[in-house]
């Protein structure tokens, strides 16, 4: 079995019903069981994945990232497109604004964040000058153009390990270092991508202005109130994505793939 794109959605983005032939699966790996669905779109075969559970059940921190990753892999998926739900340390990045990570800062504390943990997996260190592909990258923006689309590209997530929100010290703390947009989950996903050999592009949506710079006290359902209104969006993307997704890669991220992951 192979599939061509794997659709990762985060908060806010559960429903994959704008695929056909819908059928959900479970995926076994050494690493635990994955949830996914898998359908199509104009004939191109696609998983989806709820990355917090389909009643986001799971919390960021608890999310079997492994799993999720190693599960895609072994259904043949080459290219993922994750979706996050952010707070913005930059004011050019407003709550409804779209954007295309570009570099990460990571700030998580107890996940498992690689696949390489010695032994049978051995020693390895991952080249992350690009930690998301600049191929798949470019698909994503041009998709945005032909939607007529405001995507904004560059941004620097800053991973949060979460569950609760940031204060406005730490958050002070993430824009002096560079960072623009905070949230809980992009890494280790990022990082797995990457070390599986997969090309892993994220689209962040904006949902509210981080602690400190937001006037109002943040709570979970303005993020989820934020994601309601400006999801249409992101499926309008994810849609014209993979209709004019080519089939070939021209990008380094398969080089890196590994068997140990299955």
């Amino acid at each position: 079995m192979s599939i061509r794109l794997a659709i990762i959605g985060g908060t806010g983005v559960y429903d994959p019903r704008m695929l056909d032939g819908l059928e959900n699966m479970e995926v076994a790996t050494r690493y635990g069981s994955a949830l996914l669905a898998k359908g199509f779109y104009k004939g191109c075969e696609v998983a989806f994945l709820a990355r917090h559970g389909t009643k986001h059940g799971t919390p960021p921190h608890r999310v079997n990232y492994r799993a999720n990753i190693a599960a895609l892999v072994k259904l043949g998926v080459q290219r993922v497109v994750a979706t996050a739900a952010v707070g913005s340390l930059n004011e050019k990045m407003r709550p409804g604004a779209m954007v295309l990570l570009g570099q990460f800062l990571d700030f998580t504390k107890v996940r498992q964040s690689t696949f390489f943990d010695g032994g049978e997996a051995g020693v390895v260190h991952t080249d992350f000058t690009e930690p998301y592909c600049p191929h798949l990258n470019g698909s994503l923006l041009a998709a945005a153009a032909r939607a007529k689309l405001d995507l904004q590209q560059g941004g620097v997530y800053v991973c949060a390990e979460g569950p609760r929100f940031e204060t406005p010290a730490e958050i002070k703390m993430y824009k002096l270092l560079g960072g623009d947009l905070v949230g809980m989950t992009n890494v280790p996903e990022v990082v797995l991508a990457r070390e599986a050999g997969l090309c892993y592009s994220t689209v962040a949506l904006s949902t509210n202005f981080a602690a400190g710079i937001s006037p109002a006290v943040l709570s979970h359902q303005e993020v989820l109130d934020v994601m309601a209104e400006n999801v249409e969006n992101v499926r309008t993307l994810l849609m014209e994505t993979i209709e004019g997704l080519s089939q070939d890669r021209r990008c380094r991220c398969s080089e890196l793939g590994s068997s140990i992951l299955l």
